[in-house]
């Protein structure tokens, strides 16, 4: 392989400030900002805006549409045309 090809592939901290929640993992994204992690060690900081955290569909609080109904009324106003 091609040596300085590709980028560096490091620990990198991912956090939701809205949801207070923030983990540890491994990527190639590139932060100017650090933060000091519970291993003791600085690690750049990447602000997100949506996590598991703060996402409707793994915190139980998304929508569930009617689909159904929809259709029904759709099918009541254009059906007979």
């Amino acid at each position: 392989m091609k040596k300085n090809v590709h980028p560096g592939y490091r620990p990198v901290v991912f956090r939701d400030r809205g949801a207070d929640f923030a983990f540890l993992t491994r990527s190639t994204a590139t932060s100017d900002q650090t933060i000091a992690w519970e291993d003791g060690n600085v690690h750049p900081v990447i602000d997100v805006d949506v996590s598991s955290s703060s996402h409707p569909f793994y915190t139980g609080r998304g929508r569930t549409l009617d689909t159904t109904g929809r259709v029904e009324r759709f099918k009541q106003r254009y059906g007979g045309r």
